[in-house]
């Protein structure tokens, strides 16, 4: 079947390439910001400003470039939703500007006298907060081509069309225009969640070249029939972006919609990381970073623990530590350690349920140590003796573990990594006290395990550490 060529479109940017021109911009601000802080550093040193001078230091426009990615992402500041607000823009980025003098200062006084110029940092976090907030506020990269809004046709006219335009509704409207959908003959002219039906697999191509349409979003691949398919494949040829659903849910959400995947999926999961005996370096990596972090975490914890069970005794008859059956990786049990943050046999009239955001067990010292995490540290214990990692899926009961993979689809996967002290369900999803909950942290924790990395790991600790901070823990 052949096509008269389509009618000249302007280009428009995917999500993942507008914040890729958003993190651009901002390197280039840092370069810049660098090179005016070097600058300065001469001005004041009486050093003459040359390559000279330039070349030896060459290693913090590395050092800042990196420091800031990482803050940036952990602060959601490549999110396109806080990029096209103004006000949320100049709150993250001072934000991150105070957390960058923060590592900064801390790096300083640990490292040897005189390693480390003095105002450096306070020279390039004035100019790069000044560079990056002209650049984020006159937001080039919302202009004509970069911000004109996906013309875009949803091919299926099944649950998972609807789940993909509410999704666009409450997290994405300004990057997406669902101009309608492609279903079945007899669905022709119903509405969807509001959404027209247009037509049936035969006029994909109409539609296409009469909306301008750039993205094609396909809700079940294995459902289409020979028509539609067909459809598909000529948008494909004359060069429109196509995309499964549940992959494009990912990249709003930073969830997987596990009610709207198939069966077939759960195997990808399952030869994640065994592809023919191929070396991979992150396991061995993760494991080495967990063990570090653990021996400096227990070593800060024991310089503090004296003053914790005094609190604690003062606050609440009863033992210091609570220890609880947990499922690990591949359903092995394990004992996690925790400091006791509830009444002595909280669970005893119960039996073992979800604690909830004001769980009236809780007790007063229980509840600084939830909002700040310090109940949590003792499972470095279970780091260090790998029944845990740093990051991973939060271990759970084995009486929620039964109960919930015969509710929820797929909800045993979490189970081939190890859990972890924090998660991406933990940073991204406020509090979970019932199945509901459960389903949604779900969603989260099998995203971290498809796209699990050093730099996602990273990203969750920083998140952690903002979480702590703000002391905005349950």
């Amino acid at each position: 079947m052949f096509f008269s060529p389509l009618p000249r479109r302007r280009p428009q940017l995917p999500i993942s390439e507008r914040r890729l021109l958003l993190a651009l911009g901002d390197l280039a601000a840092v370069f810049i910001s660098v090179v005016i802080a070097m600058r300065i550093w001469t001005q004041v040193s009486g050093d003459p400003f040359s390559a000279e001078f330039i070349l030896p230091r060459s290693g913090w426009f590395v050092v800042l470039s990196v420091i800031w990615l990482l803050l940036a992402s952990a602060n959601d500041f490549f999110e396109l939703q806080i990029a096209a607000s103004r006000s949320r823009t100049f709150q993250r980025l001072f934000v991150i500007t105070l957390q960058t003098w923060v590592v900064y200062i801390i790096v300083f006084f640990l490292a040897p006298v005189g390693m480390l110029p003095r105002l450096f940092v306070l020279y390039y976090g004035i100019a790069s907060l000044i560079l990056i907030g002209l650049w984020r506020f006159n937001r080039p990269f919302l202009v004509g081509w970069a911000s004109d809004r996906r013309r875009t046709l949803i091919v299926g006219a099944d649950d998972s069309a609807e789940v993909i335009i509410n999704t666009i509704r409450s997290e994405a409207l300004s990057e997406y225009d669902v101009r309608g959908i492609i279903g079945s003959n007899s669905q022709v002219g119903s509405l969807i969640t509001g959404v027209p039906v247009l037509g049936s697999g035969a006029d994909v191509m109409n539609f296409v070249r009469r909306d301008r349409i750039s993205l094609l979003i396909v809700t079940e691949t294995s459902r289409l029939d020979a028509e539609a398919f067909q459809g598909v494949m000529d948008a494909y040829e004359a060069g429109i972006s196509i995309v499964p659903m549940a992959l494009e849910y990912e990249r709003i959400t930073g969830r997987v919609p596990i009610h709207h995947i198939s069966g077939d999926w759960a195997v990808i999961f399952l030869s994640i990381r065994n592809s023919d005996g191929i070396f991979d370096p992150f396991p061995p990596l993760k494991r080495l970073i967990d063990i570090l972090l653990a021996l400096i975490g227990l070593f800060l914890f024991v310089l503090i623990f004296p003053l914790v069970v005094l609190i604690q005794r003062l606050d609440s008859r009863g033992p210091v530590f609570y220890t609880q059956k947990r499922v690990g990786r591949h359903g092995r049990l394990f004992t996690v350690y925790k400091l006791r943050s509830m009444i002595p046999d909280a669970e005893a009239a119960s039996g073992p349920v979800f604690s909830s955001k004001d769980d009236k067990r809780v007790t007063r010292f229980g509840r600084f140590m939830r909002k700040s995490r310090l109940d949590e540290v003792p499972q470095l214990l279970n780091v260090l003796r790998g029944d845990m990692s740093i990051v991973g899926p939060r271990p759970e009961r084995p009486e929620h573990i039964s109960r919930l993979t015969e509710q929820i689809p797929f909800y045993r996967t979490r189970l081939i990594v190890r859990p972890g002290l924090t998660g991406w369900a933990q940073v991204r999803y406020d509090y979970g006290a019932n199945d509901v909950d459960a389903m949604v942290k779900l969603q989260y924790d099998l995203y971290y395990i498809r796209h699990q990395s050093l730099l996602l790991d990273v990203n969750i600790m920083l998140r952690t550490v903002r979480k702590i901070a703000s002391l905005s823990g349950v």
